[in-house]
């Protein structure tokens, strides 16, 4: 995946695996275009990657819950033909009982985990497929197939960007395309996400053992990238189980395909 006067554009990157993925890729030769909200922290970043790897960074300030700041960021993906690679990792997680969740709560976590996912995707996919070269990493979370009793907005929108990027990734194959989309499903991760206490759990709560750092993380997400998978689980050692998930998944979807209603539904 080494890259010469290619622009990786990368979301949520101010901390966390944003900005751990913002220095892998500048350590591969990418220029780089930085998204997230703080503007002093994105500032010191692009500071840093531009001093150690001698690349362009461009620093983004930007609230992709924001209709008009999503919008910054698709015209950049539609107007810069250097851009090769996008990370849309910029996410948000507020893990709490729906009942004694507010409807702010759900709308930012749709808004940035969906919303912005979808159209940043959809407008950086056309330049890939017209140059039949490109790559999209969309990180969603192992979340997307688990949903817990505080989980349900944020595992719904996990759940969409699977779906979401699995019929892509369909679409891709189907018309023999070089583009690739990877989806990278993290578990429990070492980031603000838990530390600033946004998700509405601290990172104490969670076992010591079950949480990953988020350089290994995206270590791992990377690997699989260079490896060819579709589809990262960085903490997962036996990849058979999502082969079997498939499966199955595939397996039940064929069972639906008739026009006629299960003998158990049948009136008697």
């Amino acid at each position: 995946m080494t890259a010469s006067k290619k622009t990786a554009v990368v979301t949520g990157a101010s901390s966390g695996l944003g900005a751990v993925y913002a220095d892998r890729l500048a350590a591969r030769g990418y220029d780089l275009v930085l998204v997230a909200r703080r503007a002093d922290r994105l500032a010191a970043l692009a500071d840093k990657l531009s001093t150690t790897y001698g690349v362009n960074v461009r620093s983004l300030v930007a609230d992709l819950e924001q209709e008009a700041d999503v919008a910054k960021v698709e015209q950049v993906l539609t107007s810069d033909s250097s851009v090769q690679l996008l990370v849309n990792n910029a996410g948000l997680a507020k893990l709490r009982a729906l009942a004694e969740s507010s409807a702010e709560d759900a709308r930012t976590q749709i808004a940035l985990n969906i919303v912005a996912l979808t159209r940043l995707t959809q407008a950086a996919l056309p330049a890939f497929v017209s140059r039949d070269a490109g790559t999209i990493i969309n990180v969603a979370s192992v979340l997307a197939v688990h949903s817990w009793a505080i989980s349900s907005v944020y595992s719904g929108t996990k759940s969409y960007v699977l779906a979401f990027s699995r019929g892509i990734q369909d679409e891709l194959a189907k018309a023999h395309s070089k583009v690739k989309l990877q989806i990278v499903l993290p578990a429990s991760t070492a980031t603000e996400i838990w530390t600033e206490g946004v998700s509405g759990v601290p990172l104490s709560a969670l076992g010591k053992d079950t949480v990953m750092s988020a350089e290994d993380c995206v270590d791992a997400a990377l690997a699989g990238l260079d490896n060819g998978e579709a589809i990262t689980w960085p903490s997962v050692e036996d990849e058979t189980l999502w082969n079997q998930y498939a499966t199955a998944s595939a397996t039940l979807f064929a069972a639906t395909q008739t026009g006629t209603p299960a003998s158990r539904y049948r009136i008697k």
